[in-house]
């Protein structure tokens, strides 16, 4: 008899023991279980709810069956999202804290013993095999991110895949285990207190700038004069108000606009020197914004942002307990990792981080991991991924952003970028050249290797070339010039050659995107009929497979695709 391992081929007369009293969620993930295990084994396993002896059972979620079975299995400890996965000669039992966590336990298992990877909302790859040996364990896991979202539109769109990878930010809709009740702190003043309502009749609720009431309404509005004590009171009885009608939030979002035409009125920048940054009267503000709600809402943290002018921590003033401060990389370097000490664009966020550190328990980040002047031009971060969440993760913070484009189904390599993120956020001790090569060959098969090919040799150049792109560069800051986009188009064509089939042909169409926007974009010399077919095979690319946007917030229009003369 093995002793070690459980053999699927001696489970085919096993059955699934549900509760009777299962969420939405949990008879979901049995029925995801049954399908996916029968996809793999072609044993079908019956659902029962109720055990007729204690061997030869698949546990799935908390039920009285599990109280009653023997094994050390203890749900209410695992919070919502943990998992515990045990696997013994006769039982196996997948459970996990509630809403998400059972069905995030089933995805987990199918993971890790039978090779079933979510690629893509219509790529599952389930490996099939009649026999299967799974080790014995007693496997617990809890992520160290409590809010995760990878922000690709596939996410939003289909919500089943931001489930199968554990994405938990998406929708409501219970069956898949609904999203946080945490929310993303965001650009949020003109919410509280909108310039539309007060800005006629109390202009000295905004921002003093050069001696004047700013009026701008770039970036939703002026800011807020964060000193003004009739703008903290209306700012706190507008949360108050919206928390009364959603008392499942957890957090709120209280912070500026995305403009850094901050307050300089004299009490305003009396804060602002005192505490070197103008994160002094933010802070002051949201502090005494959350003192005044925590009276009615004790449960629900605040949330501001740490962003451009405010990003770095005050001298003396520290967050109350129920304030969350989200970080922004948006300044630094997307080709070297955050914690390169190399690299000077990164050196003054780690600094910035090991200061929040000390004087906060509850951050959040917002990183940002893509073009988003050029949504479809090569894009060499793929190598940072990994080490940056591992970063995050060391730090300790506890939601994280992965801001990346969020608009179409067809920005660059975006079906690898989705898997590889949401993966690693859910799990940041993945390798992730592991998980990307994975991708890679499972997802173009026959046509793997050029594409793996491209991301070496694309990668190579841009570190060798020393340069240092943010999150909105220009073709030649990503190293791309004329030659440069003619052999990355080279490899694309290298892999459609190698297609065997139509499915793996439209995969590679998808993703060589990317080489006909960096020709068009980095231009040169080129015969007119060249230049016709370019443009024309682009467009059509694009049409084909919904890029629907160029950049951020610019929808993609093809008469405005130019050649770029150089």
């Amino acid at each position: 008899m093995n002793t070690t391992n459980l053999d699927t081929f001696d489970m085919k007369d096993w059955d699934i023991i549900a509760s009777p009293n299962a969420i939405p969620a949990e008879k979901y993930a049995v029925e995801e279980f049954q399908r996916l295990f029968y996809q793999g084994t072609r044993i079908q396993l019956a659902i029962r709810y109720q055990a007729i002896n204690n061997t030869g059972h698949v546990y799935i979620g908390p039920s009285p069956a599990l109280d009653v079975s023997g094994v050390d299995c203890k749900p209410a400890s695992l919070g919502e999202e943990g998992v515990q996965i045990v696997v013994e000669e006769n039982r196996v039992v997948i459970v996990g804290g509630r809403p998400r966590g059972t069905l995030y336990a089933v995805y987990q298992f199918l993971e890790d013993t039978f090779g079933v990877r979510f690629l893509t909302y219509d790529h599952t790859h389930v490996p099939e095999a009649s026999r299967i040996k799974i080790p014995y364990d007693n496997y617990y896991y809890q992520p160290p991110f409590s809010f995760r979202w990878s922000f690709y539109t596939e996410n939003e769109v289909h919500p089943e895949l931001a489930a199968r990878l554990r994405v938990n930010t998406i929708t409501a809709e219970a069956r898949i285990g609904g999203k946080t009740g945490q929310s993303l702190i965001s650009h949020s003043f003109h919410r509280w207190v909108p310039f539309s309502k007060y800005g006629a009749s109390h202009p000295e609720y905004y921002a003093l700038i050069d001696g004047k009431r700013d009026t701008r309404t770039e970036g939703a509005g002026p800011q807020l004069c964060v000193t003004n004590q009739e703008v903290l009171k209306i700012t706190a009885e507008a949360v108050i108000h919206y928390l009364d009608e959603h008392p499942d939030a957890q957090n709120i979002s209280v912070s500026q606009a995305d403009t850094d035409w901050y307050c300089r009125c004299d009490t305003c920048e009396a804060l602002n020197r005192q505490e070197g940054t103008p994160m002094g009267s933010q802070l002051t503000f949201v502090n005494h914004v959350a003192e005044l709600v925590e009276k009615a809402y004790p449960k629900v943290k605040i949330g501001t942002l740490a962003y451009w002018y405010t990003r770095k921590a005050p001298k003396t003033i520290r967050p109350r307990p129920n304030v969350q401060i989200q970080l922004c990389s948006i300044e630094c370097c997307t080709l070297h990792p955050i914690d390169d000490p190399n690299c000077p664009k990164n050196r003054a966020f780690c600094i910035d981080m090991d200061e929040w550190g000390k004087i906060s328990e509850d951050i959040w980040i917002w990183n940002y991991n893509t073009n988003f002047i050029y949504y479809g031009l090569p894009f060499p971060n793929l190598r940072v991924i990994g080490r940056n969440v591992r970063f995050f993760m060391r730090n300790h913070v506890k939601g994280v952003f992965m801001q990346a484009n969020g608009q179409g189904l067809a920005g660059e390599l975006s079906d690898l970028r989705n898997y590889l993120i949401s993966r690693l956020i859910w799990n940041p001790q993945l390798d992730d050249q592991t998980v990307l090569k994975e991708f890679v060959n499972l997802h173009y098969q026959t046509a793997a290797q050029p594409i793996l090919d491209y991301i070496q040799w694309f990668h190579d150049h841009a570190e060798q070339a020393e340069i240092h792109p943010a999150c909105f560069p220009k073709p030649a800051e990503v190293g791309l010039s004329p030659e440069i986009s003619r052999k990355i188009l080279d490899y694309f064509n290298q892999a459609l050659q190698l297609a065997d089939n139509e499915m793996i042909r439209a995969r590679v169409e998808k993703a060589s995107i990317c080489a006909y926007r960096a020709l068009i974009e980095t231009g040169g010399p080129v015969e007119e009929a060249e230049r016709k077919a370019i443009i024309a095979r682009y467009i059509l690319l694009c049409q084909t497979y919904n890029m629907t946007h160029s950049a951020e917030n610019i929808p993609f229009d093809n008469t405005k695709v130019v050649w770029k003369e150089k």
